[in-house]
């Protein structure tokens, strides 16, 4: 690779001396464009090696990087069991007490997951299914339960 890489570079080398000589033989000394030879630049050199490198090996491979970290994403509903039930307190324009659950999901993970409607009947050890989606108003809460399956009653607290 590096006797390549040197072939290209003296090559690289030899044209712009053959360019310098083209344009300022007669204004300048040969000693002067002996010297702008070899001053190339490091930023220069950079850019030229990696040009070659992504010509002999094509461009670099593009990873896609995901903004979703959540253990929800990419599944639609997990079952999980509550391992405690705690009050959240909403980011500040809100007001009003939150109900949540921390789950352990079938995945191992644990995650805090949003009671919705009034009222519940969720204790420790209940199953409950949860899916995806976030609370924009309470912190680190990104999943919801399903009211209705497994040990969550169904909401029926509204008058």
């Amino acid at each position: 690779m590096f006797s390549r890489l040197g072939g290209l570079l003296t090559g690289l080398s030899s044209t712009i001396s053959c360019s310098l000589r083209a344009t300022t033989s007669t204004l300048l000394p040969t000693s002067a464009i002996q010297s702008a030879t070899f001053s190339t630049s490091f930023p220069a050199w950079r850019n030229n090696f990696l040009q070659f490198i992504h010509y002999r090996n094509g461009p670099p491979k593009r990873r896609a990087r995901s903004k979703d970290k959540s253990p929800i994403s990419g599944y639609s509903h997990f079952k999980g069991i509550v391992l405690k039930t705690v009050i959240r307190h909403p980011k500040k324009p809100n007001s009003g007490n939150r109900k949540c659950a921390i789950v352990r999901l079938s995945t191992g993970a644990e995650v805090c997951a949003y009671i919705p409607n009034v009222g519940h009947n969720l204790q420790e050890h209940s199953q409950v299914l949860v899916k995806g989606g976030r609370r924009r108003d309470l912190i680190s809460v990104k999943a919801n339960i399903v009211r209705g399956k497994f040990d969550c009653a169904p909401a029926g607290g509204r008058k």
